[in-house]
């Protein structure tokens, strides 16, 4: 089944001591998915883009994926249930001039902190965005 792919947008990060909420926007609302205080901090950091002393965790991700040719494309966060959503990263690798699209389930704020990091773009599927909760 063909799903409609909504674009949408990183639009802010909230902080507090027990939970991270971060806000993704489309053209028809704004949505909150909720994670834990260290992944906000890692978005934080990834945002500000000063100097680190230490590569983080989607550095070297980043770094490996280079290594290997592999470029990400876009993500898709393609379901929510009971307020837990769910995401995959699209990603093109090329070996001996055949390239392959790898689709690799991950959680959405991983998948929006890389997508952040590497400027690619980031989408909802239409029934999904139905479902969130307007903020």
């Amino acid at each position: 089944m063909s799903s409609e792919l909504i674009p949408i947008s990183f639009y802010k990060i909230m902080q507090s001591n027990s939970y991270t909420t971060i806000v993704l926007a489309s053209r028809e609302k704004k949505f909150a998915i909720y994670t834990d205080p260290q992944v906000g901090k890692n978005i934080q950091n990834q945002l500000s883009r000063d100097k680190k002393h230490r590569p983080s965790s989607h550095d070297l991700i980043q770094s490996i994926l280079q290594g290997y040719q592999i470029h990400p494309l876009q993500i898709v966060i393609q379901d929510v249930q009971d307020s837990v959503y769910f995401a995959r990263i699209f990603l093109e690798m090329e070996h001996q001039e055949k390239k392959t699209i790898l689709e690799i389930d991950a959680r959405p704020s991983d998948c929006i902190t890389l997508a952040l990091l590497s400027d690619i773009p980031m989408f909802c599927k239409r029934e999904v965005l139905e479902k969130t909760v307007s903020i």
